[in-house]
């Protein structure tokens, strides 16, 4: 995937301004429209700059955009955002509100940016004019992504997370402010799970309640399990001889150390399920282990006598049968 360099498409600088952007956005969708234009590209030129416009003339996209800017390398082939490159990003709405012009749709590096942003009413900010005399309406909802540790779905927790959202500045560029909110994680929460937080998301108007804030859950990294759903994984040194006489041996987990029966003549790669060790739930996940054999980094005189001494006494072992080496 190819990275899309928003501002050079509409030949504007990063720190233009909103007016400055719609204009070149107007300017350069009537050089390129496809019923007018001669251009022998005009249709994906066209379609180039209405993508361009549709993530630049929204300020919270564009300020999520431009936090990922720093993430990137210029020409880099093979693009991928960083998994947690909005983390914290508060997003109000967020519909597209342009039309793709030429029924091409977006390109795979919006849609894989904002793909999962579509919904109604796009960004909304107080311009700071008066209200109409007895109009009300609820607050939007707002939605961001906030990364958890897999230790708190496996026992709830309280943790203060702080939001980024967007505001317009009186110089007509987006700005950024914070916000930190106490949420309290509940056990058993998984992967792309939302917690609802009431009246957290917009102000109302006209005494209307405010909206709700959505938080997706995400898991940090770890930096010895994996998670699929409920499901939680670990890959276990084993020694030689734990793997080939068999051996109980303690293994960790987020809810403490389980004791793990390895079977004789176990090889590495063997895959062992704990039931119900996973992430707690009414039906909750397993705890796979996957054994992988490993050696000490120096072997002694002993050691190696000893290895010698398995060599000749497993002359009619070739762990490369099945690959038909002899």
């Amino acid at each position: 995937m190819e990275y899309k360099d928003y501002y050079q498409i509409l030949g504007v600088s990063k720190d233009a301004s909103q007016d400055d952007i719609k204009r070149a956005y107007r300017k350069l969708a009537r050089k390129y429209h496809p019923d007018v234009s001669k251009e022998a590209d005009a249709e994906e030129r066209f379609k180039e700059v209405g993508e361009a416009y549709e993530v630049l003339k929204d300020p919270e996209k564009r300020a999520a955009y431009d936090q990922l800017g720093a993430n990137w390398k210029a020409g880099q082939e093979g693009f991928r955002p960083p998994p947690d490159w909005d983390a914290g990003f508060e997003f109000h709405g967020g519909g597209y509100t342009s039309e793709q012009m030429g029924g091409g749709g977006f390109s795979d590096f919006f849609e894989t940016l904002f793909g999962q942003r579509g919904g109604g009413g796009g960004f909304r900010y107080s311009t700071g004019g008066a209200e109409h005399a007895g109009f009300q309406s609820r607050g939007e909802d707002s939605h961001a992504k906030v990364y958890i540790d897999l230790e708190d779905a496996y026992h709830g927790a309280s943790r203060a997370l702080t939001l980024r959202s967007t505001v317009m500045g009186e110089d007509g560029r987006p700005q950024m402010k914070e916000r930190t909110l106490n949420v309290k994680i509940p056990k058993g929460v998984k992967e792309g799970q939302s917690i609802r937080l009431k009246g957290q998301g917009s102000p109302g108007y006209g005494g209307a309640p405010a909206g709700d804030l959505y938080l997706e859950i995400a898991f940090n990294p770890h930096p010895f399990y994996k998670i699929d759903g409920r499901d939680v994984s670990l890959e276990l040194p084993v020694a030689t001889w734990e793997a080939a006489l068999g051996a109980t041996v303690k293994v960790p987990t987020p809810n403490g150390f389980v004791d793990l029966k390895i079977p004789p003549a176990s090889s590495s790669g063997k895959r062992m399920r704990l039931k119900g060790r996973g992430i707690p739930a009414k039906q909750p996940g397993d705890f796979y282990v996957t054994l992988k054999i490993v050696l000490p980094d120096k072997l002694s005189d002993q050691e190696k006598s000893l290895y010698e001494s398995l060599k000749e006494a497993s002359t009619g072992f070739n762990p490369r049968a099945k690959l038909g080496v002899k």
